[in-house]
């Protein structure tokens, strides 16, 4: 089946084409032109010189549409996907903060099943956690978080090949192994709650870890020890030149003058923007998976307000905020959104950017950054 987008603003590796046509064979990207030429026997979109740019890749993500991945069956595993598909996430990595072994078992399987399906936006599985610093565990459940265990975690990357990121505070004993293990086994290793310092973290990059969870969340900056200065987590990140960064951008997790250092600093090749989306997100739902968290100012927060507790945000949100509160072009945040994330995760052959023979996967945005219109995998999603 072929659908033509035309009359668009469309975002290309090369830049933005005015008066854009993008054609889709069935799930395939299969020309971009400059054409107004209507394909006769192809199903017609007018993006009424909207913008046209790549579908969002969500690399943290706990839920959505009332469901946690933690739940661990099928049934919420697709309720949350769709959810976030709905505005805009057409690739995504479901999360799991902290949680039991069987419970991790459960959600592998459950993702498992469904990445049999080669039209699934689900990438594969990233664990956020348990082995973090209980000093900086956060909304992270205390009773789940324990120490790097490798008979654990070499018998769950060897049962699940969905599992395609660990997260770990890198100062934790057997942390570096573990990063070795990861990295050497084609799972990305990623630093998290934490109160790691420059030394850890030097240790922890050279050991293969190369990213850094929810940055300036959970980690320690500038700081002293007594009388004297420390660099933190979040200096050493910044001077570990290729390791990767993502950010919560929804405004409250990292306010607009830090989402602009990030920006700065790291540029946008090396930063992501992630919802950290917990299962209210998209959903009429006024409580989370975890009975502890309350929903309050727009954000997911411990209900003794000790902490943020992750967002209910979703894709398109995080383009409009990147935009409009922190100033990042519009180029910019949609490329944060797609093309980083599908580079960090090794998916950039197919997703990611508007190109010839890549996946389908679009969203369509007017002038305020309001999401009109997603296409996933050729297909459009109903918005409703």
């Amino acid at each position: 089946m072929l659908t033509q987008i035309y009359n668009g603003h469309v975002l290309t590796p090369k830049g933005w084409i005015n008066d854009g046509s993008v054609v889709i064979n069935n799930d395939k990207i299969v020309d971009i032109n400059t054409s107004c030429e209507l394909i006769p026997q192809a199903k017609q979109i007018n993006a009424q010189g909207k913008h046209v740019v790549p579908g969002g890749i969500d690399l943290h993500v706990h839920g959505g549409g009332g469901a946690d991945f933690m739940e661990g069956t099928v049934e919420a595993f697709k309720t949350a996907v769709d959810a976030h598909l709905k505005h805009g996430t057409t690739a995504i990595f479901p999360t799991l903060s902290s949680s039991t072994l069987p419970m991790i078992e459960a959600s592998a399987e459950a993702c498992t099943e469904l990445m049999k399906d080669p039209q699934t936006p689900i990438m594969g599985l990233h664990l956020e956690g348990p082995y973090f610093n209980p000093r900086r565990a956060g909304a992270q459940i205390p009773g789940s978080i324990r120490m790097p265990d490798p008979e654990e975690y070499q018998y769950l990357v060897g049962a699940y090949r969905c599992i395609k990121r660990w997260d770990s505070a890198p100062e934790l004993p057997g942390a570096a192994k573990l990063g070795r293990f990861l990295s050497h086994n084609g799972v990305i290793a990623a630093i998290a709650h934490t109160e790691a310092e420059y030394e850890d973290v030097r240790i922890a990059y050279e050991s293969g870890y190369s990213h850094a969870t929810h940055f300036y969340n959970a980690m320690p900056g500038f700081h002293n020890v007594r009388e004297y200065k420390h660099a933190g987590t979040v200096e050493a990140v910044y001077l570990m030149e290729n390791m990767t960064v993502e950010i919560i951008a929804d405004g409250i997790h990292v306010p607009a003058p830090i989402m602009q250092l990030v920006y700065r600093a790291k540029g946008l090749e090396r930063t992501a923007l992630i919802t950290d989306a917990l299962a209210v997100a998209a959903s009429d739902s006024t409580q989370a998976f975890d009975p502890r968290v309350i929903i309050e100012d727009g954000v997911c927060k411990l209900a003794d307000r000790s902490a943020l507790a992750g967002s209910i945000a979703t894709m398109d949100r995080l383009i409009r905020t990147a935009v409009k509160i922190a100033g990042i072009p519009l180029d910019d945040a949609c490329r944060m959104a797609s093309e980083t994330p599908a580079r960090i995760t090794g998916i950039y052959d197919r997703k990611g950017t508007l190109q010839i023979g890549k996946d389908a996967d679009i969203m369509i945005l007017d002038d305020d950054i309001n999401l009109t219109n997603v296409i996933a995998m050729g297909k459009e999603v109903p918005l409703d």
